[in-house]
């Protein structure tokens, strides 16, 4: 069998075992760290083209098992497509259309997995989004409360003032506000799940006169201009291109005149937001984020301009969330056992590979994360940020 692989995979100098379900063996390098099982036969002929979304797709189907630590699997992955695949680019996306229906369905499927499977590797609060390392050496829990300031005070919250969360999750972001700057928060998720959870800890907190959630389409926020900020975290990335500039329309109608917007989400490499190449956007796609799209810079850019908005500041936090990933993706590999407790064995495998595989690509670059600060002028033009930053560190 090991006679009719092609040269190409012979040749290569991986630290790799493959295991035939027969029980042969063939080490691709010396020293292997990770040994790649292969269960189905008909899968040794289809390594010739081992794209990350045909190699993700065997293990989580269970035609193939992977053994060593699962960073080790990733980098050993990519370096096998790389070898026999090259650099290759992703087709520019035929975007799906998005109405309120097949949205919920998309939410729904990602959030709603399981609230106790998502305790066992967030922090405390259950951010799941970018943590914020001021030195790099902090803990998740200490790095999320980090971010939550950092988000806070881009915002300039000020006591009493009325606050938009749009995508607001367990409501870790909307407690803290309230708690900690003394703000009224309105969130709005589609995730059934989230919004329990959300509002039993608000309860806990006693904070039900502060903090208000409830399942909400972003297309149906109120256009008066009731609100003195609005922030949006982890949310375009779900909204799709065509609907971008739709999305940022209601965020401008939602804030007042002199009022700030925050937009925190992924960005793609690519000006066109085609996804990561080699198969691995694809994956994420089939398994992790139904109908997620990655706009570039530009392109969100571009909405939020032309919603009226007009952008002051701009952060990239590429390697902050390649530090995030990987401390949940450690968290997740800990926590195993526990895990397959409360997820079908499929979403296991896929939720590895997910999470070690983004704090890789973070890692190398395939895809970044930007906080976008926008303001909406007065007819005058003016508003009430201060001069420099200096504010934001003080």
């Amino acid at each position: 069998m090991f006679a009719q692989l092609p040269a190409a995979l012979r040749d290569l100098q991986l630290p790799l075992r493959l295991k035939l379900w027969d029980g042969k063996q063939l080490d691709l390098g010396p020293s292997p760290r990770v040994t790649l099982v292969v269960k189905d036969p008909s899968l040794v002929t289809q390594l010739v083209h081992p794209s990350l979304d045909a190699l993700g797709a065997a293990y989580v189907e269970g035609r193939v098992d992977l053994e060593g630590p699962i960073e080790d699997v990733i980098e050993v992955g990519d370096a096998l497509s790389t070898a026999l695949l090259g650099d290759e680019p992703a087709a520019v996306e035929q975007y799906a259309a998005h109405d309120k229906h097949s949205d919920a369905e998309a939410i729904s499927y990602h959030y709603d997995l399981s609230n106790e499977f998502y305790r066992l590797w967030l922090d405390r609060d259950m951010v799941y989004s970018c943590a914020y390392f001021e030195t790099g050496q902090e803990g998740l829990d200490q790095a999320q409360q980090a971010k939550l300031r950092h988000l806070c005070r881009k915002l300039r919250l000020q006591p009493g003032d009325r606050l938009l969360d749009v995508g607001c999750g367990w409501g870790g972001l909307a407690r803290f506000a309230a708690r900690e700057f003394d703000v009224e928060v309105y969130g709005i998720t589609l995730s059934q799940a989230q919004l329990e959870l959300g509002l039993q800890r608000v309860a806990e907190e006693g904070l039900e006169r502060r903090v208000t959630l409830e399942l909400l389409d972003y297309r149906d926020l109120p256009q008066d201009g009731r609100f003195d900020k609005v922030v949006s975290v982890g949310m375009f990335e779900h909204v799709g291109h065509a609907n971008l500039p739709l999305y940022c329309q209601r965020l401008f109608g939602a804030v007042r005149p002199g009022g700030l917007v925050m937009n925190h989400g992924i960005t793609s490499r690519f000006t066109d937001g085609r996804p990561v190449g080699r198969g691995a956007g694809e994956f994420i796609d089939r398994y992790v984020f139904p109908q997620g799209e990655l706009p570039h810079l530009v392109t969100i850019s571009k909405a939020i301009s032309e919603a009226g908005l007009e952008i002051v500041d701009v952060e990239s936090l590429r390697l902050h969330y390649a530090r995030t990933l990987h401390l949940w993706s450690q968290g997740l590999e800990r926590q195993l056992q526990q895990a397959a407790q409360w997820v079908p064995e499929k979403s296991l495998r896929i939720w590895r590979l997910y999470l070690a595989g983004c704090a890789y690509g973070f890692q190398h670059g395939w895809m970044n994360l930007h906080q976008i600060l926008a303001v909406k002028p007065r007819d005058d033009g003016s508003h009430d940020l201060p001069w420099t930053r200096a504010d934001l560190y003080a």
